[in-house]
């Protein structure tokens, strides 16, 4: 439950920042259409919408780094053009963007530095972020190369450097996209202290219940346009879907299922760690069972990563007998190879990964769908493109059509045709990393409810996730991943947040022990049997 705390004022009367009749047009859509906002200073003001309401685009108009056709930007009660994301840096204003501006070849400090003042030092940027990074309980560490952090550790990165400049006014788009609970908290009260220091706070969420509890006032846009503008602290989650996406988003049937054969196992899994900042795993032993879902919890940076590239094949350096599917054995598998036997992947890096930025839709399903293409390399080009508007209409993405390029997309719907891709394909078994990162609530409950389908046609789930409460609402089981080591399963049924927050921290029974919900008391036996 998150606490309900808004102390610290909105400041003074006048505005930090006004926009007026602002409008954006892209040749396929019109992603601000006459767009007012009111932000004043210390106020941790709201903005809420689902997937391609012109979030981001608004955002990115602010910070200089895209510019708008129509209207008028007031920062300070003086109007202003912001020209680049320099000259928005020069005025007070930050922004953190949902997909990370970072170089993986660099290390935090280095990217970090090329943000600042070039006259600070190398030395005193690291030291300056290891200073904020303590005040503000994010933790982050200077040497290490970014290509090593997970998804939550870069976030965090982005949240130091944004800090780092003193801001104004400091932009965050899906700030807690993929933060922990208790890493959700920490950066709340981060945000509190900058409000009561007089910076004001742009806060685009999906969750609804952050809103909520955090924010002061609430702009909600759909399809370019202000549909609202309320204070969150009078509406409910209802209130706020309606003004959102024109409904409540629908229920999940999450019915119980018999579990059938096992179609992965893990067994002793022990994986080096590739560099001095990666994860050793150790003893990784699981299963996953035809007509399940076992959820993995864990705070990023724990292992996900390693185990996640064990399993998709991308790291085959694992003894073949450790993994196996339908009892056979994969460990040395290739991706591919994994794919033609029934395993499919989606990761939690989007763009990069999962797609390529500048390649179109139809193209980008040629990473893991190769009907299309011929035993001579041939690829049929209209196959592609109907394949493409196939999932474009079954999972309600939101685009230009199959030429448009994959970085064109919102962050939600680009996550809703990665995942559509691989449901579509019918796996035997798919693990899935991050699934409704970013995502709106009605796009949330679609990817959910198609998920729990897949459940019940008889295929086999994994899936990674940092929102408890996702884990909570779809999982058959659970499991938790701490220090490269996982729990012993659980029955979701069974399960407390509680108990799963203390797993988290690599408290759980010893082998052999009975796995129970775990109330205080057994809490505080469990933390001094592992003392």
């Amino acid at each position: 439950m998150i606490p309900d705390d808004r102390e610290g004022g909105t400041g003074e009367e006048h505005l930090r920042l006004e926009l007026r009749g602002i409008s954006k047009q892209y040749p396929t859509v019109r992603a601000n259409d006459g767009v007012a906002l009111r932000v004043k200073p210390g106020e941790i003001h709201a903005v809420l919408g689902e997937n391609g309401a012109g979030k981001s685009t608004l955002m990115k108009i602010i910070y200089g780094a895209v510019q708008p056709d129509e209207g008028e930007v007031l920062w300070n009660g003086q109007p202003v053009s912001i020209r680049s994301p320099n000259e928005a840096r020069a005025l007070g204003i930050s922004m953190v963007f949902q997909h990370f501006s970072l170089f993986d070849t660099l290390t935090t400090a280095e990217n970090v530095w090329l943000g600042l003042d070039r006259s600070i030092s190398l030395e005193e940027v690291t030291r300056r972020i290891r200073h904020v990074s303590g005040e503000y309980g994010l933790e982050v560490d200077p040497q290490r190369p970014v290509h090593t952090l997970s998804v939550g550790e870069r976030q965090r990165v982005e949240i130091v450097r944004a800090l780092l400049t003193d801001p104004q006014l400091l932009i965050l788009d899906e700030p807690t996209s993929v933060l922990t609970p208790q890493a959700v908290q920490r950066l709340f009260v981060t945000l509190r202290q900058l409000s009561e220091k007089g910076c004001s706070v742009l806060y685009i969420s999906h969750k609804l219940d952050e809103i909520r509890s955090l924010c002061h006032n609430c702009t909600v846009l759909r399809a370019g346009k202000v549909t609202g503008e309320v204070d969150p602290t009078q509406e409910s989650n209802a209130s706020l879907s309606r003004l959102m996406i024109g409904a409540e988003p629908p229920e999940l049937q999450h019915k119980a299922s018999a579990a059938g054969d096992v179609v992965l196992a893990v067994r002793d899994l022990t994986l080096a760690k590739t560099d001095q900042f990666g994860i050793e795993l150790k003893e990784i032993t699981f299963e996953v069972r035809a007509g399940e879902i076992v959820g993995v919890a864990g705070v990023s940076g724990n292992g996900q990563q390693e185990l996640m590239a064990a399993l998709s094949g991308e790291d085959r350096r694992a003894a073949p007998a450790s993994i196996t599917l339908f009892g056979r054995p994969i460990g040395n598998h290739s991706p591919r190879r994994r794919r033609k036997e029934g395993l499919h992947f989606v990761p939690e890096e989007r763009l990069g990964r999962g797609a390529v930025p500048t390649m179109t839709l139809a193209s980008n399903t040629l990473l893991t769908r190769t009907a299309a293409v011929s035993r001579g390399g041939w690829v049929d080009i209209a196959a592609t493109a109907r394949l493409a508007e196939h999932l474009i209409a079954r999972f309600n993405v939101k685009a230009g059509g199959s030429g448009a390029a994959a970085k064109s997309l919102s962050g939600g719907n680009l996550q809703k045709f990665l995942v559509g891709r691989e449901i579509d394909a019918d796996p035997k078994l798919l693990i899935v990393s991050q699934p409704t990162w970013g995502v709106d609530v009605g796009a949330a409950a679609l990817i959910r409810g198609e998920l729990l389908k897949l459940r019940d046609a008889g295929c086999a789930l994994l899936v990674v996730s940092e929102e408890l409460d996702e884990l909570f609402e779809i999982s058959d089981r659970l499991i938790v991943i701490a220090q490269g080591r996982v729990s012993p399963s659980i029955a979701t049924s069974q399960a407390t947040i509680e108990q799963i927050g203390e797993w988290m921290s690599g408290l759980w029974p010893k082998d052999g022990a009975t796995v129970v919900p775990l109330n205080a008391a057994t809490a505080k036996g469990v933390r001094h049997a592992q003392a």
